[in-house]
């Protein structure tokens, strides 16, 4: 593990660079390629700050629906590998029409919309808002 700048201030700071001394001095493609960067850079940010956590919300959001009853895998790896076995798990199931019917349907919708909600949250905040 590194000391300062931690991996958040290095995005941090390469973005604002960005923002506000690159951006301002460029014009048309560059300028627009300049602002992508920072976007980018925002979103690794968001997506490195609390991605533990978001995966583990998402391992007890899906883990019911496919009948997985093992407690939640520790460490950031393991979760995104049983995160995304589940995630397989649960889109075949829906193919075979599992999840057509109420109470599963429901929970499916609701699991489904919670997860698109979070993964807007790191995408493009802004979508979420208004």
């Amino acid at each position: 593990m590194q000391d300062r700048p931690t991996v958040l201030e290095l995005l941090d700071a390469v973005r604002g660079f960005l923002e506000r001394d690159v951006v301002p001095a460029l014009d048309g493609p560059r300028r627009f390629h300049a602002l992508v960067a920072a976007n980018v850079l925002a979103i690794v940010r968001r997506e490195l700050d609390g991605e533990e956590e978001r995966l583990l919300a998402e391992w007890r959001r899906i883990a019911p629906l496919v009948d997985d009853t093992r407690p939640a895998p520790s460490g950031l790896s393991a979760l995104r590998s049983a995160v995304g076995e589940a995630t397989t798990d649960l889109a075949d199931r829906i193919r075979r029409g599992d999840a057509d019917t109420d109470p599963v349907r429901a929970a499916v919708r609701r699991a489904v919309r919670d997860t698109v909600v979070e993964k807007l949250r790191v995408a493009n905040p802004r979508f979420l808002a208004g």
